[in-house]
């Protein structure tokens, strides 16, 4: 039930910055320079936190704890 809560917070987030990111993308009075800029950086951000949960995950599946006791 956690997952599913977690998933539908992530799904409302993503609507709603997809929606600020469209009225910002199209506004007119932006130059375009910036527009591009920003979409540059909000790129370059996704980019690194992709990689950040990969890395991570793969670090998960190679870690063994032989030292804890279950």
């Amino acid at each position: 039930m956690q997952n599913t809560a977690f998933f539908l917070i992530g799904l409302g987030i993503l609507a709603i910055i997809g929606w600020v990111s469209q009225g910002f993308f199209t506004a007119s009075e932006i130059p375009l320079l910036i527009r591009i800029a920003v979409g540059g950086i909000g790129l370059g951000v996704l980019i690194l936190i992709g990689l950040t949960i990969k890395d991570r995950i793969k670090k998960a599946k190679e870690e063994n704890f032989k030292e804890v006791d279950r």
